[in-house]
Order: C-alpha cells, then sequence, then structure tokens
C-alpha cells in the first residue's frame, strides 16, 4: 500500500515471531514447599527445574516463591520460608498466597508472560490479563464445584500434565499438555548391575497404595524400601494400616527423604513399585526412577500408560497377581535402554522448549498488530 506524503495509514500486519526473541517470564509457585523443595514436594520441584531450564535457554526470569528457594532465576520471595517447615504456631497458607499474588499483579507489566503454579487461586485476580497467562494445574480434577470454576473464569489458558488429567474437563481452554521434565545432570547414568530390593518413593496415602507395595514385595520374596511422608490427614491410614504390615526385617520404613536420599534409593532398587488407585496427574517418582535407570512396576490408570512405555521402562499391570509376576520381569529390562528413554522424553530442557513455544505464541498474539506508515 502506498500512502500520499503528509499522511498516516494504519497497516495491519502479523506480529513478528519472536523465537529469537529473549522473553520476560514469570513464574509463581505455591508457598507450601521451597523451590525445590528440602524434601518431599512435587509442584515446588517440577517448577524449579522449569526455571533453571527458561534460564540455561537464554530468557529473563522471575520465580515468585518462598524466600529459602533456591535458584537461577532472579528470585521474589513471597514469604521468608516455605510454609510446610515453617515452625511458627500459627500462620495463614490463604494470607500468603494472596499477598504475593498481589504483587504479582503489580509487575505484571514488566513480563511478557505470568506463568502460575497455584492451582486456581489466582483466577479471579488475573482476569483482565488473562490470555498473557498461562496455569499449570498439577492435582486431580475429579473433584466436586471444580465446574463451575472453570465455567466462569474460562479465558485462563490452561496446560495439563497428562492427557489423562483432562478427562473430567475436556472442553475446558486447554492450551496443551505438557509432561514433567528433570535435569539431566542431576542424575548420573546407571549402573549395569541391579539392585535386590524394590522401592517404594512418595506418600503414605490411600490412594498411593503402599499396603499394596508391601504384599507384592513379599509375595515376590524380596525386601521393600519405603520412603515416604505421613501427612497428618494421613497419619490414621499409616498408623491402622501400614505399620502392623511393617512386621519383619523384609519391610523397611525409612521416613521422608532429601533428594539425595531418594536418588540412592532408587538407583539401587530393582524396580519401583507405583501401585496407586487413583487417577494420577503424571507420577513425577516414575520419571526419577526412570532417570536412575530403575524400571517402574505401575497401575494402568491415570497418567500412567503415558509415561510408561510398557516393556522397555516399565511393566504395567491391572492387579496383584500381575504385578507379583511383573518384578521379575522388571528386573531383567534394560537399565541404560529405561535410562536412555528418559533422556528423550523427560528431561527439564525438554519440558521448557515446550513451555518457550507457548509463551511465544501468546507473546506474539497479543503484540500490536496496528503500524504506521508515513
Amino acid at each position: 500500500m502506498h500512502a500520499a506524503p503528509g499522511h498516516i495509514v494504519a497497516v495491519e500486519r502479523r506480529a513478528r515471531p519472536r523465537s529469537s526473541h529473549r522473553l520476560r517470564i514469570a513464574l509463581v509457585a505455591p508457598l507450601y514447599e521451597s523451590v525445590p523443595p528440602k524434601l518431599y514436594g512435587g509442584t515446588e520441584r517440577v517448577v524449579a527445574y522449569l526455571a533453571d531450564a527458561l534460564v540455561d535457554l537464554g530468557h529473563d526470569v522471575t520465580l515468585f516463591a518462598s524466600g529459602d528457594s533456591v535458584t537461577r532465576a532472579r528470585l521474589v520471595p513471597g514469604r521468608e520460608r516455605a510454609l510446610r517447615l515453617d515452625d511458627t504456631p500459627l500462620k495463614s497458607d490463604l494470607a500468603s498466597h494472596m499477598a504475593m499474588l498481589h504483587d504479582v499483579r503489580s509487575r505484571q507489566r514488566d513480563f511478557d508472560v505470568v506463568h502460575f503454579h497455584t492451582d486456581i487461586l489466582h483466577f479471579p485476580m488475573f482476569e483482565a490479563t488473562a490470555e498473557r497467562t498461562f496455569t499449570t494445574l498439577h492435582g486431580r480434577l475429579d473433584m466436586a464445584d471444580l465446574a463451575g470454576v472453570f465455567g466462569r473464569w474460562d479465558r485462563y489458558p490452561l496446560v495439563s500434565i497428562s492427557d489423562d488429567q483432562r478427562k473430567p474437563f475436556p472442553d475446558a481452554n486447554w492450551a496443551a499438555t505438557v509432561h514433567h521434565g528433570l535435569p539431566l545432570p542431576l542424575f548420573p547414568p546407571p549402573g549395569r548391575s541391579r539392585g535386590e530390593y524394590l522401592a517404594f518413593v512418595g506418600r503414605i496415602a490411600p490412594e498411593k497404595r503402599p499396603d499394596r507395595a508391601i504384599r507384592i514385595a513379599k509375595r515376590a520374596g524380596l525386601p521393600l524400601k519405603i520412603a515416604a511422608k505421613v501427612d497428618p490427614v494421613d497419619a490414621r491410614y499409616f498408623r491402622e494400616v501400614v505399620a502392623p504390615m511393617i512386621d519383619g526385617p523384609g519391610v523397611e520404613y525409612v521416613g521422608e527423604v532429601d533428594e539425595r536420599g531418594k536418588r540412592e534409593l532408587m538407583q539401587g532398587a530393582a524396580a519401583l513399585l507405583f501401585p496407586i488407585d487413583w487417577p494420577e496427574p503424571f507420577g513425577l517418582v516414575m520419571i526419577e526412577s526412570m532417570a536412575c535407570g530403575t524400571p517402574v512396576v505401575a497401575w494402568r490408570c491415570g497418567s500412567v500408560p503415558e509415561v510408561i512405555d510398557d516393556g522397555v521402562t516399565g511393566i504395567l499391570v491391572d492387579d496383584e497377581d500381575t504385578a507379583v509376576d511383573a518384578v521379575g520381569r522388571a528386573a531383567h529390562l534394560d537399565r541404560a535402554r529405561v535410562r536412555a528413554t528418559f533422556e528423550r522424553r523427560f528431561t527439564s530442557r525438554t519440558m521448557a522448549q515446550r513451555y518457550v513455544a507457548l509463551y511465544e505464541a501468546a507473546a506474539e498474539a497479543s503484540a500490536p498488530r496496528l503500524e504506521t506508515v508515513r
């Protein structure tokens, strides 16, 4: 289009791709655990790995999290210490999160995109700029009352951590599924020898079924090491169901372990048992085990079939009889191939690259499309 001298013509053009641009990204983590957690913790651990991987990719990353977090991003503390390990007798998780979200909103113009990992808590506060955000949902979605939330706040682009997680709300505003990833240097390559015990890692909870793990190990004739935390809500289940089953030298409860302890436990195991009884949204412990070269015997439900390559990185089962048989087969899977599959599918760099593609699309869509030509 040509313009007469002295005239200004508005020309609509497609926004230029931003793939070569350094994006300004805000990551907003929950305040329950530090980033990464000192002990148990899934969501905050994933946020930690994502933040560092985005920095490694050359982006400008600001992390809103607890002040005891350790990150290569720019840290903005939401409170001094993470909530769970803070021994202050009276504290409000709601108040601390509200204050942090207020700080995020006051600085939103500093960022190309704001990526929330705070479940749905931020929805009422960022409606006007929902299209410049992403919300990764880390929990189960088959819960009452969520339909009213997704119906009222349907402009927020949502990210699922497995396709299976979407089943309760298949028509929600899903932008993508992005599987979790782990830093490659965190896990040294596995040795070729297999261990002589089984491992259960995670939470002592009815839906995680440590009782199943104990029965499987006893029937398979192998020792079982349980590294898991017990939340107050699950204390009765542990006391009445699990503790009585830890009745001999074959079952060892080692409690809640740190990152190093978890790696050492998994690296030495013949297989990891993942006998869940719920729609697992992802199951970070499965890819942690794969990173150690340790195969997984897992129930075929929730995200599990998306994560485990049956017969390659583990064995999928539907009942305890099959699981007992699978223990012997899993222990003979090629540990180097288990690790190679992890490297191909589940590194933090791969996870970050998938998120960057989303960020770039959102930044391009929100960029001004009117240019003036004199």
